[in-house]
């Protein structure tokens, strides 16, 4: 297949995103071997490397558009290769020349979505805030404790949103102060820039930062691991700092300070999954699993591929947004792994996480053998 981009246009990106990090690599394919890809079929991140470093990559082959962006590879490569930022540079140029996966319309289709309404789901921005109905939830006020920032998927999607009212129940049970922005919220951006649109990530954020200048937002509380890596490790880039907290951090705090209380018990085999955004990239490991450990009655069990070796469900790097065969899904082996370790219920803390799971759920028929909840979810029913 003919290249669209030309060599030094490749290497002008890498260079600009990754370095010169794509001629560190000395092929030593360690990148492959961890890659869960090559659990499912054939795949490799060498290959793509080397190709870019000639710059012999086509950026029209199905190939750039595999990568989750699950962070297994740069925490095995022995030279720094730094292949996401480099194989999003890919992208990037990809995109810039009209050439996106396939099927095309989901992405040009989500791109307008973010532009027009602030989410990927083709939602009216006015009812971004309707979760919260009946909850009493206020809107967010400059000198409240915190802004909670429920994120695109726990605002719009029918599953999600159970997450989002679980986690307002315990943030009132708790009295904790706190506020949501509602319809003035946007999409972080994080997984439209991973998919290589770079402008469309930056006017997202820049509309992101100035409300929560503009409302005296100095804290903010979120559900989502990719709005926690996005808000506290790329938006510093635009000269802000805020003070950015996952909500599984937050429980903890509330259980260790005596403000919540937990009450009930939960009879379960529950084992937990470690998403990518929150804990290989972001080294949140022990907070989630102190706060389970916490809940009476619950029996913690681990599954192989854990902690640093997490598994990734397949959602990240814009891959949320697109379609992956039966029989290539890696949520699918997770909730095997859960499965076979004895567990009742799959716990994680990520809406893409519990998106994939389920819907794992339903393509393997496993509807009633296994539960997936989100830890507020747990939570909720024992306070």
């Amino acid at each position: 297949m003919e290249n669209v981009a030309d060599y030094k246009e490749i290497v002008d990106v890498i260079k600009t995103n990754g370095g010169d990090a794509f001629k560190r690599c000395f092929q030593c394919g360690l990148c492959d071997t961890v890659c869960p890809w090559n659990r499912v079929r054939s795949f490799s991140m060498r290959k793509i490397v080397r190709q870019a470093t000639f710059g012999m990559t086509e950026i029209e082959s199905e190939e750039i558009w595999l990568c989750t962006t699950c962070g297994r590879c740069p925490q095995k490569c022995p030279r720094d290769v730094r292949q996401i930022e480099s194989g999003v540079a890919l992208r990037r140029i990809a995109t810039e020349y009209g050439v996106f996966p396939t099927p095309v319309k989901p992405i040009r289709t989500i791109s307008a979505s973010l532009i027009g309404e602030g989410n990927p789901l083709n939602e009216e921005r006015k009812n971004r805030g309707k979760w919260a109905e009946g909850l009493s939830v206020n809107t967010f006020a400059e000198g409240m404790e915190l802004l909670y920032f429920p994120g695109c998927y726990l605002s719009f999607d029918p599953r999600l949103k159970k997450v989002a009212r679980a986690t307002a129940e315990i943030l009132n049970k708790a009295g904790v102060d706190y506020g949501i922005l509602g319809s003035a919220e946007n999409c972080c951006g994080e997984s439209i820039r991973k998919t290589g649109d770079e402008e469309l990530f930056k006017r997202l954020a820049k509309e992101n930062i100035k409300t929560f200048i503009d409302n005296g937002v100095k804290k903010i509380l979120v559900s989502s691991p990719h709005c926690y890596h996005t808000f506290k490790n790329e938006y510093p880039d635009f000269r802000v700092n805020f003070e950015i907290v996952h909500i599984t951090q937050f429980l903890l705090d509330l259980i260790h300070a005596g403000r919540l209380k937990l009450r009930g018990e939960y009879n379960n085999k529950v084992t937990y999954h470690d998403p990518c955004y929150l804990g290989r990239h972001n080294g949140i490991y022990d907070q989630p699993r102190q706060v389970l450990a916490k809940v009476p009655g619950l029996q913690l069990i681990e599954m192989p591929d854990t902690l640093q070796d997490s598994l990734c469900c397949g959602g990240g790097g814009g891959r949320i947004w697109m379609e992956t065969p039966k029989g290539e899904r890696f949520s699918d082996l997770r909730l095997g792994q859960a499965m076979d370790v004895g567990a009742k219920v799959l716990a994680t803390s990520c809406p893409y996480c519990i998106s994939n799971l389920e819907d794992s759920k339903l393509t393997l028929d496993v509807v009633h053998d296994i539960e997936v909840k989100d830890i507020t979810e747990i939570i909720q029913q024992v306070i």
